[in-house]
């Protein structure tokens, strides 16, 4: 592993036009293309292609085209798991979905983040921060989970909320930014 790849995977600032990167890059959009292109009728290509893009697929996950990610390799997608129409996973760092997870259309898991200085930003360096949702939790449609946030086990977010903080197990939680209701 190179070194721009190894700083990226470790949530450090990296350069994105690093060519391990770029060629890891292109590889996961010609996979993501050819899913994105299937039939519904050709479920065995579809889970293949998927086998093929990331980390890991548990038994019995369904991920439903389109789905659209930067490289692929850093996700894993747990048992029994469901990804509706429209995911986006801006997936630099690590994104780890629980067992029984349900995610509905058109979520956002964007572990991708830039500098706050503009010096160091427009040097083109970025970095990312990884996501995690504990087994049997419930995002409903339209969630933005930014970086770094951790959601917890059983834990159901409202449609259309922004979770910018951790969520704990067993809640609730709705809003921009998001916030726990009541535990569950």
């Amino acid at each position: 592993m190179g070194e721009q790849k190894d700083r990226m995977l470790r949530g450090e600032l990296y350069l994105a036009d690093d060519p391990e990167l770029v060629a890891d890059h292109r590889r996961c959009r010609l996979l993501v293309e050819r899913f994105n292109a299937t039939s519904v009728t050709d479920q065995e290509e579809r889970l293949g292609l998927l086998r093929s893009l990331l980390g890991h697929l548990g038994d019995g996950a369904e991920i439903r085209p389109p789905l659209q990610c930067d490289y692929g390799y850093p996700i894993r997608v747990g048992a029994r798991s469901f990804v509706n129409y429209g995911a986006v996973i801006l997936d630099c760092a690590p994104v780890t979905v629980g067992d029984d997870v349900q995610i509905a259309s058109g979520v956002q898991l964007l572990t991708a983040t830039h500098p706050l200085d503009a010096a160091v930003r427009r040097s083109r360096y970025e970095s990312a921060r990884p996501i995690s949702i504990g087994d049997g939790a419930w995002l409903g449609g339209g969630v933005i989970v930014c970086p770094g946030v951790r959601i917890g086990e059983e834990t159901v977010v409202g449609a259309g909320s922004v979770v910018t903080r951790d969520l704990p197990d067993r809640v609730l939680a709705v809003g921009n930014p998001c916030r726990v209701v009541r535990a569950l």
